[in-house]
């Protein structure tokens, strides 16, 4: 099954701290070793991005940046035998910010992708 997780948070006005991002690289060896990382990048600011939209018939196109309070920031997508495996190791993700990065906030999703096989 795969798995995309998604970040999103409020920035406490300051750079993330060194220790953190060598975490993040270490934590993303050790799920690419165990074979469940699939892909993982940073997203760039809603500023930089468009919103499409279909509503009454209607199509809308809106650049950012959005009115959201917190911007997606990232993504990585899992392949795992269950959500609860996407999920621990998405908790371990946003365990590192919690610990390393002080006034952090934030909030991850973690949605099943589906592919063909999941439509027959």
């Amino acid at each position: 099954m795969r798995f995309l997780a998604t970040l999103r948070d409020s920035r406490p006005g300051t750079p993330p701290p060194p220790e953190l991002m060598e975490a993040i690289m270490k934590l993303g060896e050790e799920a690419t070793k165990a074979g469940v990382l699939l892909d993982q990048g940073g997203l760039a600011p809603s500023a930089l991005g468009a919103r499409i939209e279909v509503a009454a018939g209607t199509m809308n196109v809106t650049d950012g940046p959005f009115a959201e309070s917190k911007e997606m920031i990232s993504y990585a997508i899992y392949q795992v035998r269950s959500k609860e495996e996407a999920v621990e190791w998405c908790s371990r993700f946003m365990q590192l910010h919690r610990d390393l990065w002080t006034g952090w906030e934030g909030e991850s999703e973690v949605l099943q992708i589906f592919g063909p096989e999941d439509f027959q």
